[in-house]
């Protein structure tokens, strides 16, 4: 049985060589046999391992849409039998990481360790998102409702015990605004919440530790270049403050 430092060597090592499916096998083995409260790295190693799982399903399942709905006969035939499979893929990881959220590390996370509980909820808030993308319609919407619900939840904790500039509160947003965007189709909403945490973050600039600079200037270009494609206009605040982004 491996030690919960080779767990975390075997999921780096996996992530190095782009073997994602190894990168999550173990940091769920690390989280069903661990007893302390995940680090931060090891945190930030689970959450990638699924994400880049889903998120590869998900592009080759979007990829795919082209070919269902252009293609003729046993072409098209083929091409939905595949798209199926990947969604089965995709709901398999999905539901399996938000087991892991629900009954180990939500259940198990004090109520106080605010950050962790913001995280975990942002975690399922994005699976139950990816869900929702390749539902049947009958499904969608109590997956998007759930999506709403814990990412409602993670913004709550974020506003009331995390700083506008932290990464994992501009991240939050950014994934909510994105869920309104994608499935939703609702471009006045999501970037509502985007202008909005993109705005504090501005307002509170004097708040970004150098700790977090890179990663929360990255997302916040995110917000603001998502801002730019869903409403064709520039934030009010990029000509004075453009440079403070650019880090």
């Amino acid at each position: 049985m491996l030690s919960r430092k080779q767990l975390v060597q075997a999921a780096q090592l996996a992530e190095q060589c782009g073997r994602y499916k190894d990168m999550a096998t173990a940091m769920r083995q690390l989280v069903m046999e661990g007893k302390d409260p995940l680090t931060h790295e090891e945190k930030t190693l689970l959450s990638e391992a699924y994400k880049l799982l889903t998120q590869e399903r998900c592009s080759s399942w979007r990829r795919l849409k082209h070919s269902v709905e252009q293609g003729v006969g046993k072409q098209k035939e083929q091409a939905q039998t595949y798209r199926e499979t990947i969604k089965k893929e995709l709901e398999a990881e999905c539901w399996e990481i938000l087991s892991l959220l629900d009954h180990v590390l939500l259940k198990h996370c004090s109520d106080t360790d605010y950050e962790s509980r913001a995280f975990y909820l942002k975690m399922k808030g994005d699976n139950y998102r990816f869900l929702a993308e390749v539902a049947l319609p009958d499904v969608k919407e109590t997956l998007v409702k759930s999506a709403q619900k814990v990412y409602g939840e993670a913004q709550e904790i974020s506003q009331w015990h995390l700083e506008p500039t932290h990464p994992l509160a501009l991240a939050v947003a950014l994934n909510y605004s994105i869920l309104y965007y994608e499935v939703l189709n609702n471009p006045q909403q999501a970037t509502k919440l985007a202008k909005a945490a993109f705005d504090k973050a501005i307002a509170g600039l004097e708040t970004l530790s150098l700790e977090y600079y890179k990663e929360s200037t990255v997302i916040m270009q995110h917000l603001r270049d998502n801002i730019v494609q869903w409403t064709g206009t520039q934030p009010q605040q990029e000509e004075s403050n453009g440079g403070e982004l650019e880090g």
